[in-house]
């Protein structure tokens, strides 16, 4: 037997029972906004270029780009769009760039944990230095928000053994980490059942323009490719599909970015009311809300499961 996680169980995809999100909607989209700041002259950091020895001016300044000015272009699109947004917070940003949040806020979008900062992984660290992290960063969106994010994804996607059972036992319902599904699944943890919302890690513009290489115009063709494949799967079978959207403002704010993906959200859009324009926040509020039973891993067995291996 190879080495298992214990979080879940195998769910096939075929056999699955069917259910719908608001006014029958089958696939439900949602944009992730990642607000990251990061240290400068050390830490980890997304690349443009091979970084030299620190300080690394040229990579932290293009990174320092999406707060600046590509995060309010994108303010500016989606309220052109009447878009909604999951914003992925480094709680960092409050000291760093309070009214760039301040804004988003007034929109309404949810706010979700995002660690301290990205120039940090939290996996490397001991359980207790791991679990003082999450709560300096969910201390400080309480105090500024008026209310604890619930939902998670660690800088870089990096977690330890423990970080699904620290989320829980810190109040979090639910994780953005486990990209292994087109739909949200329940995991176990120590501290109860702590729900997977799916998150990307192809419609992403990280892996996509830093690690492929890929055009502006392919980034825009692999989102709409995404979600017309999906609204054909979901006719098909009837089963319903969680779609993220993953933009990080230093990337995607770029302008010749910002052009082509100004196309392929307005052609979004346009299908409101085929699909479930949403934030990963209301996914978790219509699964929390279904019989037990219906998503894979039931979440009252999840409750009581024993500390996972």
């Amino acid at each position: 037997m190879l080495p298992t996680h214990g979080r879940y169980d195998y769910a096939a995809w075929r056999g699955r029972t069917p259910y719908a999100w608001p006014n029958g909607a089958r696939l439900a989209v949602y944009l992730g906004v990642n607000l990251e700041h990061f240290a400068f002259g050390e830490g980890l950091g997304a690349e443009l270029a091979p970084g030299g020895p620190q300080p690394d001016v040229l990579n932290f300044a293009w990174r320092d780009y999406g707060n600046r000015v590509g995060a309010w272009r994108l303010l500016e699109l989606l309220d052109e769009l009447a878009l909604p947004a999951t914003v992925l917070l480094n709680s960092a940003m409050y000291g760093y760039a309070p009214d760039l949040v301040a804004t988003h806020r007034a929109r309404g979008d949810e706010i979700a944990g995002h660690g301290r900062t990205n120039s940090e992984r939290q996996s490397v660290l001991t359980e207790a230095e791991e679990q003082r992290l999450i709560a300096e960063s969910t201390a400080a969106i309480a105090l500024h928000e008026g209310r604890p994010p619930r939902g998670w994804l660690s800088p870089w996607i990096a977690e330890s053994r423990v970080t699904p059972d620290l989320l829980a036992e810190a109040g979090y319902t639910y994780t953005l980490n486990w990209c292994a599904d087109d739909a949200p699944v329940w995991m176990r943890t120590r501290g109860g059942p702590l729900l997977a919302v799916p998150y990307p890690q192809e419609v992403n513009d990280i892996p996509a323009v830093v690690a492929r290489k890929d055009t502006p115009e392919a980034f825009a063709r692999m989102i709409l490719d995404d979600f017309e494949e999906r609204l054909r799967q979901t006719a098909s079978d009837g089963l319903p599909q969680v779609m993220g959207i993953a933009l990080h403002p230093y990337i995607i704010g770029q302008p010749h970015r910002m052009r082509v993906l100004r196309r392929a959200l307005a052609a979004i859009a346009r299908e409101r009311g085929r699909v479930w324009i949403t934030t990963a926040g209301a996914v978790f509020d219509h699964v929390a809300g279904l019989p037990a039973g219906i998503v894979p891993g039931c979440p009252r067995a999840a409750a009581g499961t024993e500390r996972a291996a």
